[in-house]
C-alpha cells in the first residue's frame, strides 16, 4: 500500500484530523477521473456554478415579484431595474443596477410545501423518493466538470446550512465541503507550520492503517480512506487555500460586498472560481417569515443586496460571468395572503428565482403571478426539472445523461426540458 503523504501541518488532535478528512468528502480526491482541458476565461473557459441559497423560503413579493398597491402587496414598494419593464422590491437598489446581467423567473412551481421535502426537490430537481437518494445539482456539476491541478474541493458550501448538498447515489466524493463559518475557513483547513509531533502522529496512523489493511485490501479500496487522508494533507499545505483570505483584497472591494459573513462568502466565492472550484453554494438564513415578514425582509435585503450585487458586478468585471452560472432561490415562496402575525406562510404554487451568467441569455422575464391573489396558478409555469435541465445544458452537461444507481436503476440527471428563452 502507498504510505500516507507527509505534510508539515498541525491539527489539535487525531480526532480533529480524522473528522476533517472525513468531512471533506472526496470531491477533490481523484481529479484524473475526468481529464479535460481547463479552458480559458469567458464563454470558452470550463464553467463553474454559484448557487445563492435563501434558506427558509423567501417571499417573492418582497424580492423579485413585488405587487405594490395590490390586495397582496403589503407595504413593499417596487423600483425599476436595468431590464426594461422589470421591477423588483425596493430593498434591492444595488441589485437593480446589475439586473441586465440576470434573468427573472416568476413562475416556478412545486408541490412540496414542507421545508425538508421542498429543499430536497429544489436541490436535486427530483421529488423525494424513499427508494433512492438523488444527487444535488451541484454534485452533478462537480462530477462532470473536472478541475485539473485543484488541491481544494471542487464543491464548497459557505454559510450555515441545515441541509447541505449531498452526492446521493453518485457517492460521498461528490458531497459539498460544508464550511458553516467562512470567516474561519483558513483556521479550520490550513496547516499550522512544521511540527515533529504531527509527523509522529502521521507515522503512527500509517502503521495502524497498514495493519488494518492486511487481508482487507478490497474493503479498504472501496472506502477511499487513504485517498481522502492524502487529499486532506495536500489541501492543508496548498497555496490555493488563500482564496479564503479576503484580507488580500483591496479595502474598496471588501466594502462593496458588505460587512457581513454573507458578503464575505460572496467575495470568497469569486476567489474560489478563480482557483478553479466548480461549484460554490452560499447560504443566507432566516427567510421563514411566518411573522413580521416585512421588517425581516428589509433586514435580510440589507445583507443580500450588497453581497449578491457585488458578486455579479465583480464576475462581470473580471470576465468570469460568461463562464459562471448564477442561481438565487430558496425551497419555495410565501403566500399572497398576509396572516394575522403580519407574516406570509409556505407557498410552493408560484415563486421566483434569479439566474444568469454561464452563457444564459440575460435580461429575460419569464412568468407572472396574479396581483389579486385569487388565481393560484402563474402564467407560463416553470417546473424545477426544466430549470435544472437548462442550467446543466448551459454548463455543457447533457441533462439526459444516463446514470445508474448502485442497484443498477437507470436515471437521468434531469427529466426536464430546457427553457428555450434562456438558451437563445
Amino acid at each position: 500500500m502507498e504510505p500516507l503523504k507527509r505534510a508539515s501541518a498541525h491539527v489539535d488532535s487525531r480526532r480533529e484530523f480524522l473528522k476533517l478528512a472525513a468531512g471533506l468528502g472526496l470531491s477533490f480526491v481523484l481529479p484524473g477521473l475526468e481529464s479535460r482541458a481547463a479552458g480559458r476565461r469567458g464563454r470558452k473557459r470550463t464553467k463553474s456554478m454559484i448557487r445563492v441559497w435563501l434558506e427558509g423560503g423567501p417571499s417573492q413579493l418582497e424580492t423579485w415579484d413585488p405587487h405594490p398597491d395590490s390586495p397582496i402587496g403589503g407595504p413593499t414598494r417596487a423600483i425599476k431595474t436595468t431590464i426594461a419593464g422589470v421591477e423588483i422590491a425596493e430593498h434591492f437598489p444595488r441589485l437593480a443596477e446589475q439586473m441586465h446581467h440576470l434573468s427573472v423567473i416568476r413562475s416556478l412551481v412545486s408541490k412540496e410545501g414542507d421545508h425538508a421535502r421542498g429543499v430536497y426537490f429544489v436541490r436535486t430537481g427530483y421529488r423525494p423518493d424513499p427508494t433512492i437518494t438523488h444527487p444535488s445539482l451541484g454534485s452533478i456539476v462537480t462530477r462532470e466538470l473536472p478541475s485539473p491541478g485543484l488541491e481544494i474541493p471542487r464543491f464548497i458550501s459557505l454559510g450555515y446550512n441545515e441541509r447541505p448538498s449531498r452526492g446521493g447515489f453518485l457517492g460521498g466524493r461528490f458531497d459539498a465541503l460544508h464550511l458553516s463559518d467562512p470567516d474561519q475557513a483558513m483556521a479550520k483547513l490550513a496547516g499550522r507550520g512544521p511540527d515533529e509531533r504531527q509527523k509522529r502522529r502521521l507515522e503512527s496512523l500509517d502503521v495502524l492503517a497498514r495493519s488494518f489493511a492486511r487481508g482487507r485490501e478490497a474493503a479498504v479500496e472501496a472506502t477511499l480512506h487513504r485517498e481522502s487522508l492524502n487529499a486532506a494533507l495536500t489541501m492543508m499545505t496548498s497555496e490555493q487555500l488563500k482564496a479564503f483570505d479576503v484580507s488580500a483584497e483591496p479595502q474598496v472591494v471588501r466594502d462593496a460586498f458588505g460587512d457581513s459573513q454573507f458578503g464575505r462568502a460572496c467575495l470568497i466565492a469569486r476567489r474560489l472560481v478563480e482557483q478553479g472550484v466548480r461549484v460554490i453554494e452560499i447560504a443566507l438564513q432566516n427567510f421563514d417569515t411566518h411573522e413580521n415578514n416585512f421588517a425581516k425582509n428589509r433586514e435580510l435585503a440589507g445583507v443580500l443586496d450588497p453581497g449578491f450585487a457585488a458578486l455579479v458586478a465583480d464576475l462581470a468585471e473580471r470576465d468570469l460571468l460568461d463562464s459562471t452560472a448564477l442561481l438565487c432561490l430558496g425551497e419555495f415562496g410565501r403566500t399572497p395572503k398576509i396572516n394575522a402575525k403580519d407574516g406570509r406562510d409556505h407557498w410552493p404554487a408560484a415563486f421566483s428565482c434569479l439566474m444568469g451568467g454561464g452563457g444564459l441569455t440575460p435580461g429575460v422575464l419569464i412568468g407572472a403571478t396574479d396581483p389579486t391573489g385569487e388565481r393560484k396558478e402563474p402564467d407560463n409555469p416553470i417546473q424545477l426539472p426544466a430549470l435544472y435541465a437548462t442550467i446543466l445544458r448551459t454548463l455543457g452537461i447533457d441533462p439526459a445523461h444516463p446514470s445508474a444507481t448502485p442497484i443498477g436503476r437507470p436515471i437521468k440527471y434531469s427529466d426536464g426540458t430546457v427553457i428555450p428563452e434562456l438558451l437563445a
